[in-house]
């Protein structure tokens, strides 16, 4: 049976274990000790390595690993240290009986990609999106522009409604106080932003979201609405005239929101 766990590390990052029955694939390995030891408390049999890219809260972990299993595989963008397979968005890599696109998704950082589990009968599909697409959000700029993020917007919504966003940050209750600011009359993001509280005051993660409500709730995929525009040039003071200027002034505001 297919499974999907997130793994906390840090003070909000995620580990993600995905595989079959034991054995399992880790996507996004920050601190290799959290991993060994969920590893070992569920008797899962670790695979390989699958990276987004080259933070250390995404990486830190590669070698601690690699020490204990020295024949790891372990793919992403390369040139990062530890990488034995090097990928590029257009590869299909088959790990047993699942298969992954990836995607090439510059914009938080410029080797960024995206790790899209197809759908079977018996699941629907999953994005490992490391950094660029949060639940309500989406990552800082530090490498790449506005233009970029918006073509991965693009790539991500184009992918089935039902897809499960496995995104690396648990940032869920400050996007949406973000995107409520961005859309205070969309009943989506107040409806999300209870579940959400439930969810984090029970001790739960919220995620994996879905594409679904990443369409409805989150502003950096609906810089087309002309809502958004017009709220972003009023609180802003940009003059935002298609969605490509709308999403380039929501992540300056978003760099500086304090809500």
């Amino acid at each position: 049976m297919l499974h999907i766990t997130p793994i906390p590390a840090f003070q909000d990052n995620y580990i993600w274990a995905l595989g079959i029955d034991d054995k399992v694939w880790l996507v996004d390995p920050g601190d290799g000790e959290a991993a060994r030891q969920w590893l070992n408390s569920h008797n899962k049999q670790l695979q390989g390595l699958l990276i987004t890219h080259h933070h250390a809260d995404h990486t830190g972990g590669i070698a601690d690993l690699q020490q204990h299993w020295p024949a790891l595989q372990v793919f992403g963008p390369g040139p990062i240290k530890g990488i034995t397979d090097p990928v590029a968005g257009g590869q299909t890599l088959a790990l047993g009986d699942m298969t992954l696109q990836i995607l090439a998704v510059p914009a938080h950082t410029l080797d960024h990609i995206a790790y899209y589990l197809e759908p079977a009968d018996d699941h629907p599909g999953a994005l490992f999106c490391g950094d660029t697409l949060f639940a309500a959000g989406c990552g800082r700029l530090f490498e790449g522009t506005p233009d970029q993020l918006a073509n991965a917007m693009a790539a991500f919504a184009a992918l089935p409604p039902a897809t499960l966003v496995c995104c690396a940050h648990e940032y869920t209750l400050a996007n949406l106080a973000f995107a409520l600011a961005a859309e205070p009359d969309n009943p989506a993001i107040n409806e999300r932003l209870q579940r959400a509280r439930c969810q984090r005051e029970a001790g739960l993660p919220t995620l994996p979201s879905t594409l679904a409500d990443e369409l409805a709730s989150n502003p950096f995929m609906r810089a087309h609405e002309p809502a958004i525009q017009r709220q972003v040039n009023a609180m802003t003071g940009a003059d935002a005239q298609n969605a490509l200027e709308t999403l380039a002034a929501l992540r300056r505001w978003k760099d500086n929101f304090r809500g």
